[in-house]
């Protein structure tokens, strides 16, 4: 024992005898590594991803996602389709080994393979380095998904016509008509022609009646008769209540010339 230097005593040999202030390591003698994970790093990456999230969800309010037009249960030539992001599960269903009597290959056993593999590539390849040509097996296998995906995705997409597809799902415009509802006409129309027509006359189901160039001989053949994808047979009054229909409809597009 030196001189003045006097005895320590601690509890547990692997515990300092100095105190030591609370400060992050210095990390100098490592290039590119010059600050602490905690709290220095994460808090950068907090920051980032907040104004991320803030910028997304204000364009999701400033652009919400369009709408397609309401559903036509008349329209057997309408092909539904799911998001972006589900296209290359839907492209899978059309092949002959995913479809049919192997539907559940398609929609069970085949992307229940897929990501369970991914979900184990962790598992085997532990290899210990970090870079793609020391961990091949797990990079295959991303590789492997990531190609397969992609492709199924242009796959469908490039067999749908997009422009013909947004034209005829245009969100319906709000009407700016104000309806007579005491019109003779509108309780045969509400009766007969509201559940595809909507309210205002402004299509839900079927097209708008606002804006349209038919003569009053016109509408009452297409209200019996049919047209496009109308059935015929839609309206089953009287003569006099045809009439009263038809005269209700051109008193709206009159108003709103």
């Amino acid at each position: 024992m030196h001189k003045g230097k006097g005895m320590k005593f601690v509890g547990d040999s692997r515990i300092s005898a100095e105190r030591k202030p609370n400060t992050s390591k210095d990390y100098s003698e490592y290039p590119g590594r010059t600050e602490a994970f905690w709290p220095n790093f994460l808090l950068k990456e907090w920051l980032a991803g907040s104004v991320f999230l803030v910028g997304f969800l204000s364009l999701t309010l400033a652009h919400p996602s369009p709408l397609e037009k309401m559903a036509d249960p008349t329209d057997a030539a309408y092909i539904p389709l799911p998001d972006w992001y589900f296209l290359f599960l839907y492209e899978l269903l059309k092949y002959e080994f995913a479809s049919g009597t192997y539907i559940i290959m398609g929609i069970l056993v085949l992307p229940g393979l897929a990501f369970g593999a991914l979900l184990l590539a962790p598992f085997l390849d532990k290899g210990p380095g970090r870079r793609p040509h020391q961990r091949p097996v797990a990079v295959a296998m991303m590789l492997l998904a990531l190609t397969s995906v992609i492709w199924l995705t242009y796959e469908s997409a490039a067999n749908v016509n997009w422009e013909q597809r947004a034209e005829a799902n245009k969100p319906v415009p709000a009407s700016n008509v104000e309806i007579d509802t005491e019109h003779p006409g509108y309780a045969i129309y509400e009766n007969s022609c509201l559940s595809c027509h909507g309210g205002e006359l402004e299509g839900t189901a079927g097209p708008s009646l606002v804006g349209i160039d038919y003569t009053p001989e016109e509408l009452a053949t297409i209200a019996t008769d049919g047209i496009g994808s109308m059935p015929p047979d839609q309206f089953t009054g009287s003569d006099e209540e045809l009439d009263q229909l038809v005269e209700f409809i051109i008193s709206v597009n009159e108003e709103a010339k």
